[in-house]
């Protein structure tokens, strides 16, 4: 049965460091000191918390942005603020930062949609004010950030004081006493990521490593492979949809603004999960980053095309 859908769009506070991303495609990723020619090239606005806004947005969620940029008048930083406003996203609680340059990615997909990415964030971006906690958090719905970005601690407990949720994105290694394991009410990694910080072996142990030192939900993602999460200590798993990939560029993203928002509308973790996993789906298909993320409408009608098979 569809979940009780709320009366009004939810409002998600997505806190981050955007990112512009130089986009190369490549038939194979180069070995170490040779040279390739790209096939295409394009620039794009990306990072995780703002590629997860733009699939908020388009799958009918109000979003605030929040976070650190390059200094006033910076073109990356331009770009990517016309892309915010673009795409319907509140981007006036955006801090930049005087002397510093927005944070830069050289990235490569190859043949098979995979993609290879080196990102330079200079270390003094950690050191941003973000603006009131009381104005960042009224009306606020939910909570989606990034486990890299530290200076959202404080903001995150005051949030889940409140019983806001707070979805943390943990898409690297983090040390185990991390405050942001308290903070959040649902965290979900990359597989690598998790692997990374628990050094477990397969995804249901490192699950429970995880689940023994937090209470908040936990799950991760697993590419092709789909997705685990723990219910009362037990894991489950959803496979992934089957879809001709040609661009993964952003699709962790996708998945991790689609789940906030389902989570903001109170789904059920399984139907949130699903629904998740059915916009990043659609984005893999598509070139462009987050860029190709897709509509309410396109969701739904994929996983209802998806249920009237199984029934047929």
């Amino acid at each position: 049965m569809p979940a009780q859908r709320r009366s009004a769009a939810p409002n998600i506070l997505c806190i981050g460091m955007p990112v512009r991303d130089l986009v190369f495609r490549v038939e194979n990723i180069p070995a170490r000191g040779n040279k390739m020619r790209a096939t295409h090239f394009t620039e794009y606005s990306g990072g995780n918390a703002f590629n997860a806004a733009i699939a908020i947005v388009r799958l009918g969620g109000r979003v605030l942005m929040s976070g650190p940029m390059g200094h006033a008048g910076e073109k990356a930083a331009e770009q990517i603020l016309e892309d915010v406003a673009r795409e319907g996203i509140d981007g006036s609680a955006m801090v930049r930062m005087p002397g510093l340059v927005t944070p830069i990615s050289n990235i490569m997909i190859d043949a098979t949609g995979e993609r290879t990415i080196v990102t330079y964030r200079d270390p003094e971006m950690w050191n941003v004010t973000l603006p009131d906690t009381d104005e960042l958090l009224k009306d606020c719905d939910a909570i989606l950030t990034e486990n890299r970005c530290g200076f959202v601690r404080d903001l995150c407990f005051e949030a889940r004081e409140r019983g806001i949720p707070v979805i943390l994105d943990a898409d690297r290694a983090m040390p185990l006493d991390e405050p942001l394991l308290q903070a959040s009410s649902h965290i979900v990694f990359s597989a690598e990521a998790l692997h990374a910080t628990t050094g477990a072996g397969n995804d249901t142990d490192a699950l429970r490593a995880i689940a023994a030192l937090t209470s908040a939900f936990v799950g991760v993602t697993n590419g092709a492979d789909g997705m685990t999460w723990l219910e009362d200590g037990q894991p489950r798993h959803m496979a992934a949809f089957q879809i001709e990939a040609v661009d993964t560029l952003g699709a962790g993203d996708v998945f991790h603004g689609a789940f906030t928002l389902a989570i903001a509308e109170g789904r059920s973790i399984e139907d949130a999960m699903r629904f998740s996993a059915a916009a990043a789906a659609l984005k893999c298909t598509r070139y462009g980053g987050a860029f190709g993320s897709p509509q309410r409408i396109e969701v739904e009608k994929f996983l209802a095309k998806l249920v009237t098979l199984h029934f047929a």
